[in-house]
């Protein structure tokens, strides 16, 4: 049966034999591992690339996609929450024209594709009800086009057009929208979907579109502003907003304040009463420039110079001069000047953004340890023109000293030195463990070494014999070939110095190539014994 194994796997199954436990074992594992790492590396090449057959579908499309794909065997991936169906790609147009003709996703055939159903016997109400959810659809399908947005409703509101009424209703807007993975679009992103609609619909103000997300929360609701706009967001977002403001300003002044007394030794305090209403204002002022020439300049000048007597005076302007008595000169002198200058109108328009402090109050409070000279009222000083605090408006400042307890500091302190006495013992666990497997290895591969010393040393009886009996065997070819060619007679030689002859060759090959020796003289043996 021996003579049917090829001599590679004969020789393979020799050196294995040759190995120790240990190299065994070694060899074993490293099979084990290369057919483990082969198998999954087969199934990861073996896999296909997936593509997106459609994304952004409802769960209506979706579960009928999903539903179809496994009736016939495809394979598919669900992805983004069930909104987005991967197949291989290079079934991808395939299954589409497939789903298409199916009629899949049902929810696609909305948009201006309503129109093509119209014919020439729809109705006027019919038409315009067809275009607005036409213009609905494709709104809907732009909006969820926005990155973080996963589905969108709109619902339009188009008055019909009345030429004999002079009050004529404006339309309006509303839309419902859902972010990715339960998320709120932030306030860029409503703004863009406010302005989206309102400059898609003809004569829709933005002040008109209302946005709301799926748990029923007001984005906004006109001007195109987000949640903590005039109007929109309601008493949640005034007061979210008004918080993000008493935040930023107690780290800001508290960052400064530990500058001087230290981290963890000062506690900033501010309420902030902030204007949420917008307000316009306009004025209109006349000027006029005196080094401008006038329009029109117009100048009058009388006289008059008499003399005679007279019993009485002459009633007149205070610029008559009549003498008093029986005679005497008079005179009369009047001058009148009139010009129209250039009046120029200077008009201004002031919208005051919402959001303005009305009222501002900061406390502050300092560790007694740590502030024991620092100077009062230069803190007090620095905070009012770091907080920007107005008296005139009725802002108040207080800066306090007092001890601060160390409980908390203390006990964190301890938790501190507790989290950093088990890192350090897990971190010696970790060295202790690899320095464990480090020595285990370090002391199968010294047995190993070991045990290919000690066979390197000397070979067994059988194996010397076996040697023997090989030397022997070429010496004799070689005689009988030396024989042939009218060479010495080696029969001659004694048989007690062909021996040791022998022998000694044999002892020199096995102390210079032992391990060949070995592996050739095993493989030798295995094909004997087969």
């Amino acid at each position: 049966m021996g003579d049917r194994i090829p001599a590679p796997l004969r020789r393979i199954g020799g050196t294995f034999s040759s190995f120790t436990a240990g190299q065994k074992a070694v060899t074993l594992l490293g099979i084990v591992a290369l057919a483990v790492g082969g198998f999954f590396f087969a199934t990861w090449a073996s896999k296909p690339a997936m593509a997106p057959l459609f994304s952004n579908l409802s769960g209506q499309d979706a579960s009928a996609i999903v539903e179809n794909l496994t009736s016939t065997g495809v394979e598919y991936e669900l992805t983004d929450g069930g909104a987005t169906i991967m197949v291989p790609s290079d079934k991808v147009y395939d299954l589409r024209l497939q789903m298409s003709g199916e009629g899949l996703p049902a929810q696609a055939d909305t948009g201006y594709a309503l129109l093509d159903k119209q014919g020439i016997t729809t109705s006027d109400f019919m038409q315009h009800i067809g275009y607005q959810r036409a213009l609905e659809g494709e709104l809907a399908k732009t909006i969820k086009s926005i990155d973080g947005v996963q589905a969108a409703t709109v619902h339009l509101v188009l008055p019909e057009k009345d030429i004999f009424s002079d009050d004529e209703k404006k339309p309006t807007a509303s839309v419902m929208v859902t972010g990715k993975s339960g998320s709120t679009l932030d306030d860029e992103q409503v703004r863009a979907v406010v302005h989206l609609v309102a400059s898609s619909v003809e004569g829709l103000d933005p002040k008109n579109v209302t946005v709301a997300d799926a748990s029923g929360t007001v984005l906004s609701t006109g001007d195109g502003r987000g949640q903590t706009g005039a109007g929109g967001g309601g008493g949640d977002q005034r007061a979210k907003a008004t918080a993000e403001f008493e935040t930023k300003m107690n780290s800001a002044v508290t960052r400064m304040l530990e500058s001087v007394v230290g981290t963890g030794k000062a506690m900033v305090k501010t309420t902030s009463d902030l204007d949420f209403d917008e307000t316009e204002t306009e004025s209109q002022r006349y000027t006029a420039d005196p080094a401008v020439p006038p329009l029109t300049e117009t100048t009058k000048n009388e006289k008059y110079t008499g003399g005679g007597a007279g019993n009485g005076g002459v009633l007149g302007p205070d610029n008559i001069q009549v003498p008093n008595g029986n005679g005497g000169n008079g005179t009369y002198d009047s001058t009148e000047e009139a010009r129209r200058n250039a009046v120029g109108v200077i008009k201004e328009t002031r919208k005051a953004a919402p959001g303005a402090v009305r009222r501002l109050s900061v406390s502050v409070l300092l560790d007694q340890n740590a502030a024991a000279g620092v100077n009062q009222a230069q803190v007090q000083q620095l905070v009012s023109a770091a907080a920007g605090i107005n008296a005139a408006r009725g802002d108040t400042m207080a800066v306090t000293i007092l001890p601060f307890s160390t409980a908390d500091a203390d006990t964190a302190k301890a938790e501190e030195d507790k989290a950093a006495a088990a890192e350090k013992t897990d971190q010696l666990m970790g060295y202790a463990k690899t320095g464990g497997l480090v020595l285990i290895v370090l002391i199968l591969i010294f047995l190993a070494w070991l045990g290919n010393r000690k066979k390197s040393k000397g070979l067994t009886d059988e194996e010397l014999a076996q040697l023997a009996e090989m030397q022997a065997a070429l010496v004799a070819e070689a005689d009988a070939a030396r024989a042939i060619e009218g060479g010495p007679d080696t029969a001659a030689i004694e048989a007690g110095e062909d021996v040791n002859n022998r022998r000694e060759e044999i002892s020199e090959m096995v102390a210079n190539q032992p391990e060949e020796v070995a592996v050739l003289l095993r493989s030798w043996l295995a094909d004997r014994r087969g």
